[in-house]
């Protein structure tokens, strides 16, 4: 939404109508081994996106194997029995591909970017290393030293980040999501390969995985190739996963934290319901509208209120994921401009806090914001990547792809007297936390290594 004015321009370049063409036919299997494969058809250009997307993130991990997940995820590029150390990514590239993975809280997912024909060799070289895998002792102790410079360049030296960190570690007490996806350097110094071993073997099978592929393909040719690939391989014994619910919160948690930095931060989060399966539901819908009212652009109230008007605010956002296993935050962050304290802010997003508890949003916002969501939703369909990871992304967290094809609906069904109850049921003290970056003096050395961490992109590092 923050860069809705080229959004907006892009859209009346190639419109709506003509994007939404991207939203092909979508086709379901299953293997004989549990393997659930996915075919969305795309045929405007003849590319694919293929991917595989395992049910195991940080969220799965306990105390001490934190961060085990994302290790495992640089050691699936180390080589197993047929192909050796980064041969993967070198066979994908002489093919003229790209290929990358990312771990999240929820799933680790694996992708190549191909021109269509290539489709085989993506799934011969997946199939293997996700059974195949050698995880040697001595790569290990290479890659996970990879794994600590990354923690230490992007958290460690990167101010908000690190305060991002540590304020989930102080909003959810129980549940895994106080486990950053990076894990905790003690635990990174102290994993070894036996371990990874067992991560691997426990949840890297067929059954326990959904691939996905986006593109100018045949379904029915997709499948074909996705058994004999795939089909093969032996499905493991899965055993259900136990609930960490969160306890619920009984008041105000305040933290702040010192690091070397340039400008002070501010977060304030609440606790708030992911999206179900449940098709009566619309609070997470409300809230979405909710975040779009309050940071929306340049007509939202934030932007309005706090950064033009009273100039309190250098820059004040509010984001919410609906999609998560267990229970979510509507996040409200901010940065206060020179003259102005952090209390100052606080008070200011507190007032406008009360405002959308207190009124009704008016229809022009609500226009505004659903008009927004709309052409955000449909403008990123554009794109054959974005259609496979919004199917992977949703199956790997236990919801069908189909909730997603009722996005915009249920967007544009939400009404005003429906944003201001969510905001008086959920944007309460009683479950808030609040974090503030307390900054200190930055020395040389420190200062270069964050400029690298800003520049460091991509999500996997090898």
């Amino acid at each position: 939404m923050r860069n809705l004015k080229t959004l907006m321009l892009l859209c009346l370049l190639f419109p709506l109508n003509s994007l939404a063409q991207s939203g092909g036919a979508v086709h379901e299997y299953r293997l004989d081994n549990g393997m659930k494969v996915i075919v969305k058809e795309d045929h405007r250009s003849p590319v694919l996106v293929s991917q595989v997307w395992y049910k195991v993130g940080s969220s799965y991990e306990h105390d001490g194997i934190t961060g085990i997940s994302h290790a495992l995820e640089h050691m699936m590029f180390k080589g197993t029995k047929n192909y050796g150390p980064n041969e993967f990514s070198r066979i994908i590239a002489e093919n003229g591909g790209r290929e990358n993975a990312f771990t999240s809280r929820d799933y680790t997912a694996y992708f190549q970017q191909l021109e269509k024909s290539r489709l085989e060799i993506s799934f011969k070289l997946e199939a293997d290393r996700m059974r195949h895998l050698l995880l040697k002792p001595e790569e290990f102790a290479k890659e996970v030293k990879v794994v600590m410079e990354e923690r230490r360049m992007r958290t460690d030296d990167s101010p908000q980040a690190l305060t991002y960190e540590q304020f989930n570690a102080v909003a959810y007490l129980n549940s895994p999501y106080r486990i950053p996806v990076i894990g905790w350097m003690g635990d990174l110094e102290n994993l070894r390969a036996d371990d990874l071993k067992r991560w691997y073997g426990l949840w890297y099978a067929p059954n326990n995985a959904v691939l996905v592929v986006a593109g100018d393909v045949d379904p029915q040719q997709v499948l074909a190739l996705a058994k004999k690939h795939f089909g093969p391989l032996k499905p493991s014994k899965l055993e259900p996963l136990k609930q960490r619910q969160e306890i619920p919160q009984v008041g105000t948690r305040r933290l702040t934290v010192k690091a070397p930095a340039e400008l002070p931060y501010l977060m304030m989060g609440y606790k708030a319901p992911p999206r179900t399966a449940n098709p009566d539901e619309w609070e997470p819908y409300a809230l979405e509208v909710l975040a779009g009212i309050l940071d929306g652009g340049s007509s939202a109230r934030f932007a309005k209120h706090l950064v033009r008007d009273t100039q309190i605010a250098a820059q004040a956002g509010a984001g919410y994921d609906l999609d998560s296993r267990d229970q979510s935050l509507f996040i409200i962050d901010g940065t206060p401009s020179q003259g102005h304290d952090i209390a100052e802010l606080e008070q200011a997003l507190r007032e406008q806090v009360k405002r959308v508890r207190d009124e009704l949003a008016s229809e022009d916002e609500l226009k505004r914001v659903k008009a927004q969501v709309i052409a955000s939703d449909v403008y990123q369909l554009d794109s054959v990547f974005y259609q496979a990871m919004k199917i992977g992304s949703l199956e790997s967290m236990g919801l069908s792809w189909k909730i997603g094809e009722q996005y915009l609906e249920r967007v544009k069904a939400v009404t005003a007297e429906q944003v201001r109850e969510v905001a008086r049921k959920y944007l309460v003290d009683d479950g808030l936390t609040v974090a503030v970056l307390d900054p200190q003096p930055i020395d040389e050395e420190r200062a270069r290594r964050m400029q690298q961490g800003q520049q460091g992109g991509g999500n996997h590092v090898r």
